[in-house]
């Protein structure tokens, strides 16, 4: 038989043991899920903690999390053994100006009787002196019921990004049978028309930040200024072995990374080609940086 402080020490170790593998998966995108995420009701304790996080209300956020064995949290720094840390992350939103708080919910099970796992994007907006900004990141939550009710007992949460996150890569955003050529000519018949800008996109369903970009584009509040200045067209490079030429065509070069833009006027001249790589990484990009890119290049006078 072990001696009790033995066996304390051993389950101690287990719970971390298991904690760390349960959670190392959750610094991953939620797009590693190969499907959209069904819609379900939250975990009821989730929705209270939800609205303590919307009242930044410190002793309610801290009456979630256990007490004994103190929470196992994973972020991008490293392990962190104690709860304080993350009851002030959420505390302080509301004084640094919180005015809108939504969770989208990815995954959520029961692992064993008295284990629940809750997984989701967070959306924080925030009224700053420049005006509102939002902020996004992916949480994952394991809430062990106790005799005092459910408390949450570790988690992980990824870094802040300023651009909402794809919840999945199941969109089909690059059509593998359209072909780009004629895309293009009926975009810049458009363009004519309409006195627009033409985009190219080159990129790949399976690309994360080709994801990323289209969100903001299509489905932010960016979507207005972007649809009244351009055409757009997304081309699949495929893994890099499909229209290669196109790309060549219009100077981009796709060994800098996807996703990657040009630009054309309505008369298919080219203006802008990605020559450095400056899309590749979009999920670190800020909505001002799009703003930013879209006015550069939109015609004179919108």
């Amino acid at each position: 038989m072990f001696p009790a402080s033995s066996r304390a020490a051993r389950r101690s170790l287990q719970q971390r043991v298991l904690l760390c593998a349960f959670f190392a998966a959750a610094l991953l995108p939620a797009a590693a899920l190969a499907a959209p995420p069904r819609a379900q009701p939250l975990f009821p304790p989730l929705r209270r903690w939800v609205n303590a996080v919307r009242h930044g209300d410190a002793p309610a956020i801290a009456a979630f999390y256990s007490r004994q064995p103190p929470p196992l949290f994973l972020v991008s720094t490293g392990l962190v053994r104690h709860a304080a840390r993350q009851i002030g992350f959420w505390a302080n939103w509301r004084k640094m100006g919180l005015i809108g708080f939504h969770v989208s919910l990815l995954r959520q099970r029961r692992v064993f009787p008295r284990l629940q796992e809750e997984y989701f994007q967070a959306a924080l907006r925030v009224q700053t002196p420049a005006g509102p900004r939002s902020f996004y990141l992916f949480v994952s939550q394991l809430w062990r019921r106790e005799t005092v009710g459910w408390r949450i007992i570790g988690g992980s949460r990824t870094d802040l990004s300023r651009l909402r996150q794809p919840d999945s890569l199941a969109g089909d955003i690059f059509p593998a049978n359209v072909s780009p050529r004629a895309a293009i000519a009926r975009a810049l018949a458009r363009a004519r028309q309409d006195h627009k800008r033409v985009l190219l996109i080159f990129g790949a369903n399976w690309c994360y930040d080709c994801h990323v970009l289209d969100l903001a584009l299509r489905h932010s509040s960016l979507a207005p200024l972007f649809h009244s200045a351009y055409e757009m067209v997304d081309i699949n490079v495929g893994e890099f072995n499909k229209h290669l030429d196109i790309a060549a065509q219009y100077q981009v070069p796709l060994q800098k990374g996807i996703p990657a833009l040009a630009v054309l006027n309505s008369h298919g001249q080219l203006l802008y080609s990605q020559r450095d790589g400056q899309f590749q990484a979009a999920r670190a990009l800020g909505p001002e940086d799009l703003i930013r890119f879209l006015n550069r290049w939109k015609p004179q006078g919108r």
